[in-house]
């Protein structure tokens, strides 16, 4: 039996589960997410309590029992609590400001890069060198911070750049000089 997959999901209060053939959507008070779920593997919910159930040990069912209980645990922690990726940029004169839903960085490119949020996503600009990116999409979130990084990512000599926070780089040493 998958360690993950046999795991029950509790549901916090406020957050509902409807399944049906080949989905199972979940409602909270942030949002609704609907879940691809395989047809072979059975969702049960009684008691405010979510249980995934495979019906062989076939290889391909156990492969996925513990993604598809990851998936609905996932969109239910969405759905009530939400998700925050954070980033840093670094660099002299790097920063960014919110212009509207956008986001406006100057990170040493010769114009401003404007970042537009897709459906779901939120960006917040706490501090000029600090970006927070949230939503109930754990993979969209994640996504979302992984292509603004992409536009500027750290350099491995200096360090400037966009980072996750608490990202720790290791600088490359630069030339070694000769001696003579």
């Amino acid at each position: 039996m998958s360690r993950i997959g046999k795991q029950p999901i509790q549901l916090p209060q406020g957050v509902s589960i409807e399944v049906q053939t080949g989905k199972v959507k979940v409602k909270g008070p942030k949002g609704e997410l609907v879940v691809p779920v395989d047809p072979d593997l059975k969702v049960v919910v009684e008691d405010n309590v979510v249980r995934v159930t495979r019906p062989t040990d076939s290889r391909r069912h156990k492969s996925l029992h513990g993604l598809t209980r990851t998936l609905i645990a996932n969109a239910v922690e969405g759905v009530s609590k939400g998700f925050v990726k954070e980033l840093e940029i670094k660099g002299i004169g790097y920063r960014a400001k919110l212009a509207g839903k956008n986001i406006e960085l100057n990170i040493g490119f010769s114009h401003p890069v404007v970042v537009e949020p897709p459906e779901g996503i939120t960006f917040e600009v706490p501090e000029p060198t600090k970006l927070r990116v949230s939503g109930i999409d754990k993979q969209l979130v994640g996504q979302v911070a992984a292509n603004i990084r992409a536009i500027r990512p750290p350099d491995a000599y200096h360090g400037k750049g966009i980072r996750y926070a608490g990202e720790v780089l290791r600088l490359k040493p630069g030339k070694a000089g000769t001696t003579k």
